[in-house]
């Protein structure tokens, strides 16, 4: 029996997702193919200047964009942050620093704290030997 090896391809938009770009923002020849797992690690190795620009003044997706502004995406949705933003927008928003950015973002230290609390219990309780008859 011979095994045939099949090229493994996905959707533009899940190769932007997993980029971190913007799939209306990228060429129309990526947006318009299919790309392999094979061009997808070219393009994450040796990325080209289109590939480069987007990464670096956007306009960036909602994920990259929560992140640097240090929200949830449903933060940015709640601050009214519905479109992909360039790099100055997120920079003049930072600036800015209005008043729903600075309760998401303290909304997100807090649920970060918390994780950290969960992930040290569940550290300890594993840790600790179980009681006889339990």
């Amino acid at each position: 029996m011979t095994s045939h090896q099949t090229t493994q391809t996905m959707k533009p938009a899940t190769a932007a997702k997993k980029l971190g770009v913007y799939l209306e923002a990228t060429p129309a020849e990526f947006q318009e193919g299919v790309v392999s797992r094979t061009e997808l690690n070219a393009l994450q190795a040796d990325p080209p200047q289109w590939l480069q620009d987007l990464r670096a003044k956007g306009p960036h997706p909602r994920p990259v964009v929560a992140a640097k502004l240090g929200v949830s995406i449903a933060g940015l949705a709640r601050g009214g942050v519905t479109e992909a933003l360039t790099t100055e927008q997120i920079e003049a928003l930072k600036q800015e620093n209005p008043e729903w950015l600075q309760k998401e973002r303290a909304t997100q230290a807090e649920v970060r704290k918390e994780t950290v609390r969960i992930k040290e219990r569940n550290a300890e309780r594993a840790a600790r030997p179980e009681a006889p008859g339990a």
